[in-house]
């Protein structure tokens, strides 16, 4: 079967939608809207387009053992930044939609996030604990240019001395520093921020929306400068295609004055690892046979395992060598510090009016 020709822009490269739950299969029916290309010499764009949905509730919980939170808002579903390998790309599959190109076009927004987290925070008996960001979708992506749901909930948590963390790959961070700036002189905030690369053309295939590799980095420079704890994310780290970075971006954030780093393995779940194999033939097909052993041989020979305790340690001789050169690059940079523990001690629960309990 002949290679497709890439989708420029975007990270998946086909709108399949998965199996598991029965749905529909999409196939081109040869029509001449299908054609449209041969006609007039222009393939239809793929546009974004935003659905606004309205929740009850807004803070997730999860009981996952192997997870360091027990708490997180995602204020929008599906992410702009296209990210090929996002383990939560299968999560579009639970409204019919394909985890593929839908997940990057087909995007929901949660308007009344900041209103239902000060309604949670106001519950009675409520018990403060840091609340996660970008744990499924970025909090940063594109539309939160023009939502700003992120910066709401941020102001709420600096109103009510809530503490909250964040994860992103985006540059848009610094554009709410002086709230994180705040939160973090009362030690209630600590960002993370992902660099899988230090190659702008394959970070754009990789994670084509997302901010490029130096615009990553000077982020990190001026949350680490405005006094907000920077964490450096190698992740993720994919075999033969980003692993020869790992020390060069550790390199670059110290030198940034980050003081914390990780490294995740490349995670396959569900739909992610037919994305990732499809992707690998558009673009690297003389080594995507490599790169999936490579995998198979930290997971057991499958794709992925999703047990806990096991989905985040990849184990074998692969694995091993990834994880020494991570753990001795740190020792040489002074990276193996302790991440900070933020203060749940000051919380003041807000009134249901959005007025602060005084007492």
């Amino acid at each position: 079967m002949p290679i497709p020709p890439p989708i420029h822009g975007r990270g998946a490269q086909s709108a399949k939608v998965p199996q598991r739950f029965g749905l529909a299969v999409r196939e081109v029916d040869g029509d001449w809207l299908d054609a449209r290309e041969a006609i007039d010499g222009s393939a239809p764009k793929l546009r974004t387009t935003v659905t606004e949905e309205r929740p009850r509730t807004i803070i997730s919980r999860n009981r996952s053992p192997d997870i360091p939170f027990d708490r997180s808002i995602n204020a929008y579903r599906g992410c702009e930044h296209g990210c090929v390998y996002c383990y939560a790309r299968p999560t579009h599959a639970f409204h019919d939609l394909s985890p593929g190109l839908d997940f990057e076009t087909k995007l929901f927004a949660k308007p009344d996030a900041a209103n239902l987290l000060r309604t949670e925070l106001g519950k009675r008996g409520y018990t403060p604990a840091p609340i996660a960001m970008g744990t499924s979708t970025d909090p940063y992506q594109p539309i939160e240019a023009r939502y700003r749901l992120t910066r709401q909930v941020l102001e709420v948590c600096l109103e009510t001395r809530h503490p909250v963390t964040i994860t992103t790959k985006s540059a848009r961070v610094v554009r709410d520093l002086d709230l994180l700036a705040e939160l973090a002189r009362l030690n209630l905030t600590a960002v993370s921020i992902s660099v899988t690369s230090l190659d702008p053309r394959l970070s754009g295939l990789l994670e084509p929306r997302a901010s490029s590799p130096a615009k990553r980095l000077d982020a990190l420079e001026q949350l680490a400068a405005a006094g907000v704890p920077a964490h450096v994310s190698v992740a993720p780290v994919i075999p033969s295609i980003t692993d020869e970075f790992i020390e060069r971006i550790l390199e670059e954030a110290a030198a940034r004055g980050v003081k914390t780093a990780s490294w995740i393995m490349l995670r396959l779940p569900h739909e992610v690892a037919p994305l990732m194999r499809e992707w690998l033939e558009v673009h690297y097909p003389d080594r995507a046979a490599k790169v999936m052993a490579i995998v198979q041989a930290m997971r057991g020979g499958q794709d992925y395992d999703s047990r806990f305790f096991e989905r985040m340690k990849p184990k074998g001789v692969w694995a091993d060598v990834f994880r020494t050169r991570f753990r001795i690059a740190c020792q040489k940079l002074g990276l193996n510090r302790e991440p900070p523990r933020l203060d749940c001690g000051q919380f003041v629960a807000p009134r249901s009016n959005g007025q602060l309990r005084l007492l």
